[in-house]
């Protein structure tokens, strides 16, 4: 992979990871669209490697972002406030079902259904799963800390989804916090929140095998994309947030179109 090649990765990358449209997705739909034909030992061994230190960054963007909210979440264990270590437990109660679905099953469904044309298809499954879940919804007035535990870990388990190559993980616990009743910009914000201990949790177990492989330049190329990407993600989350913030009704509706015309137009090269 040349430095090229990363900092595009790096750009969609930080993008597509919290916007709503499967990063997962533009993963294998970005080579295709560029007609890259990257090595399948490149693929086999160093991709999922490279790809963890992309999201590292973002993961970086969003402590960042939500700092002041992740230190009061973390002083909760050693003092008297409720709120915050309420939350640390629908955050954990939200991270659990994802992280032992994606610790069971990550390789068989990444293996069944990483390829251009099932990404493709289940982006514009995406699609439909933000309109109608948004229309679906009810009128939505809860905060954060009024859900319980169990719609926490039904977030969870939506969040799970996003194995699926063209299933989005942002896309997938919005529309799962419509549907326990949250706000708008409370659902995206419980959505970045539980984004952060996945993503670093991928990056401890996958990292330390960049700094074993032999591959010339690939643990620089990937600091580099690592950096860019975690630029790319404070922007996004910046805009994302604004955008819930002022779109209480039909703020999914914008992604579900982009995810139904990228999705179309890639079979639809397929048939020519």
């Amino acid at each position: 992979m040349t430095l090229f090649q990363s900092l595009v990765f790096a750009v969609i990358q930080g993008i597509t990871e919290l916007f709503p449209i499967s990063s997962v997705a533009h993963g294998v739909l970005t080579p295709y669209f560029f007609h890259w034909n990257l090595a399948p030992s490149f693929l086999k061994e160093h991709f999922l490697p490279f790809v963890v230190m992309l999201h590292l960054g973002t993961a970086t963007a969003l402590l960042l972002f939500f700092g002041t909210e992740w230190i009061r979440i973390i002083r909760s264990l050693f003092t008297k406030d409720r709120q915050a270590r309420k939350l640390l437990w629908l955050i954990a109660a939200g991270t659990f079902p994802a992280a032992l679905l994606g610790f069971i099953l990550e390789k068989t469904i990444r293996h069944a259904f990483s390829n251009v044309t099932s990404a493709a298809v289940f982006l514009i499954i995406n699609g439909f799963l933000l309109y109608w879940g948004e229309k679906l919804k009810g009128h939505g007035r809860k905060e954060i800390n009024d859900l319980t535990y169990g719609q926490a870990a039904i977030v969870g388990v939506f969040q799970a989804l996003a194995l699926i190559p063209g299933f989005s993980r942002s896309g997938a616990t919005i529309t799962a916090g419509f549907w326990m009743g949250l706000r708008h910009e409370a659902s995206a914000r419980l959505s970045m929140l539980l984004a952060t201990p996945i993503i670093i949790g991928a990056g401890i177990i996958e990292i330390p095998k960049l700094l074993h492989i032999s591959t010339t330049g690939l643990l620089q190329i990937s600091l580099i994309g690592g950096v860019v990407a975690g630029i790319m993600a404070y922007l996004s989350v910046w805009a994302l947030m604004k955008w819930f913030h002022t779109n209480e009704i039909n703020a999914m509706r914008p992604f579900s179109w982009y995810c139904w015309l990228v999705g179309i137009g890639v079979l639809a090269s397929q048939l020519l």
